[in-house]
């Protein structure tokens, strides 16, 4: 167990403000028991660790705060592996506010953002990726994504990117010794055996980089584009999808000219549906076709894309991405399929957003290409480095295949391709880390967090 760094004592209210039963006003570093002896007027130690002690608080005059509860933890058995004390009573704006200023008159400063998990990641109580799952559990928007992050806390991915590192490490080493031999006196047989070796290693990143793709997905949501000819029926299916009236729905041809945005639950996976402009050539004026490069340029970056037409009109061809990204799932619906003279088309599913008909396909449908895009969007998420394993695992794929490219023209050149392998996989479980990248991700929490 690492030994908690020594820093100075901080404070936060620890809970959602408003109204409510319970405020946790929570407090933090080498000076937490003697700030809580000030506002609680007790004394408490080590011995104290895991009681309750039923208290008033005072501020520094010594009037009356609030009453409530005083949770004692001792370091390094702690949420930040320091002592720290939880201050716990009443909900609402002002109880809790006035407990946290006796407090920061007790000796302890507000804390920033993410603070109190920052201390855990430099004290050695959780890692890098643990860190990130924390934000992600309060963050969830289903029960898949809480699962996800619960499973990350749980530490299953990092003692997997731990062996991971164990080995790229290993591999680094030994083609650093077969460096140390004089040419021809290496192992027989090293260099022949190598390129199975890095594509073992190869195959273990394509693997979680795969996983964490499905924790972007999970995290920000699959984001869907409704998109077609104007009066396909988009507005209209987004409506059915929801539930609720949200987008407006008229005969009159390019009525939507923005963007709507919508989250919905489909099969536990956070979807963000887009219901766009729709999309034709001979637009009419500038704000339609403000509306349709619009489009174009959501569909380009969506994660799944419904290809919408019109199902009383002749079965049009595949719709082209538009934009510049390229489309990850299409799911091609036919619309209308309650009115007479309903074509349907074959790899298209035929739905009614006035009965009903055909949205439990669809849902299933989008869930579907929700699990295929999670089981490989790997590398084509890893770019986005707001989670660090992603960046850092994009990294060491990158080295990875420099490492198996120069390893029989230039051994000297592979090796330092491994070495930057394993210190890429380094970062990713906080074996390697910058300031730049701890405030990046702190940041995002709450204060109290």
């Amino acid at each position: 167990m690492t030994s908690p760094a020594a820093y100075d004592d901080i404070a936060a209210i620890a809970t959602a403000p408003g109204r409510g039963g319970v405020a946790v006003v929570r407090v933090s570093g080498p000076g937490a028991f003697g700030i809580a002896a000030a506002v609680a007027g007790r004394r408490f130690s080590a011995a104290d660790a895991g009681r309750f002690f039923y208290r008033t608080f005072r501020d520094a005059a010594g009037n009356a705060a609030d009453r409530g509860l005083v949770l004692v933890f001792a370091a390094p058995h702690s949420y930040t592996g320091e002592d720290c004390v939880e201050f716990q009573g009443h909900g609402g704006s002002v109880a809790p506010r006035r407990v946290l200023s006796a407090c920061i008159a007790a000796g302890a400063r507000l804390a920033r953002r993410g603070e109190f998990t920052m201390r855990a990641f430099l004290n050695g109580r959780i890692g890098i990726d643990a860190a990130e799952a924390v934000l992600d559990l309060v963050d969830a928007r289903t029960a898949r994504a809480a699962d996800d992050a619960l499973l990350r806390m749980e530490g299953a991915p990092r003692r997997r990117m731990e062996a991971f590192y164990a080995d790229l490490v290993s591999a680094s080493a030994d083609m650093e010794r077969f460096l140390d031999f004089d040419e021809g006196d290496g192992p027989p047989g090293f260099i022949a055996a190598m390129p199975d070796r890095i594509a073992a290693l190869s195959a273990r990143c394509a693997a979680m980089e795969a996983a964490a793709g499905e924790t972007r997905l999970l995290r920000e949501g699959v984001r869907t584009a409704i998109c077609g000819l104007p009066n396909a029926g988009k507005s209209s299916l987004m409506n059915a999808i929801l539930g609720e009236q949200r987008s407006i729905v008229s005969a009159a041809a390019g009525t939507t000219r923005d963007y709507i945005e919508e989250s919905v639950e489909i099969d536990g996976w956070p979807v963000v549906l887009a219901d766009t402009a729709g999309t034709r050539d001979d637009f009419s004026g500038e704000a339609e076709a403000a509306g349709v490069a619009l489009a174009r340029s959501i569909r380009s970056r969506a994660d799944v894309v419904l290809d919408v037409s019109d199902g009383t009109l002749p079965v049009p061809p595949p719709a082209s991405g538009g934009g510049d990204g390229p489309l990850r799932r299409t799911v091609r619906c036919r619309t209308k399929c309650d009115l007479p003279g309903f074509i349907p088309a074959p790899d298209a599913i035929s739905v009614s957003s006035a009965t009903g008909e055909g949205l439990d396909r669809l849902r299933a449908a989008i869930a579907r290409a929700a699990a295929e895009l999670a089981a490989g969007a790997g590398e084509e998420s890893a770019a986005d480095d707001t989670v660090l394993s992603r960046a850092a695992l994009s990294a060491v794929s990158a080295h990875l295949r420099a490492a198996a490219d120069a390893l029989a023209a230039d051994p000297a050149v592979a090796a330092c391709a491994l070495r930057d392998a394993a210190l890429a996989a380094g970062r990713a479980i906080g074996r390697v880390w910058s300031d730049d990248m701890l405030e990046s991700l702190f940041s995002r929490f709450c204060v109290g967090k």
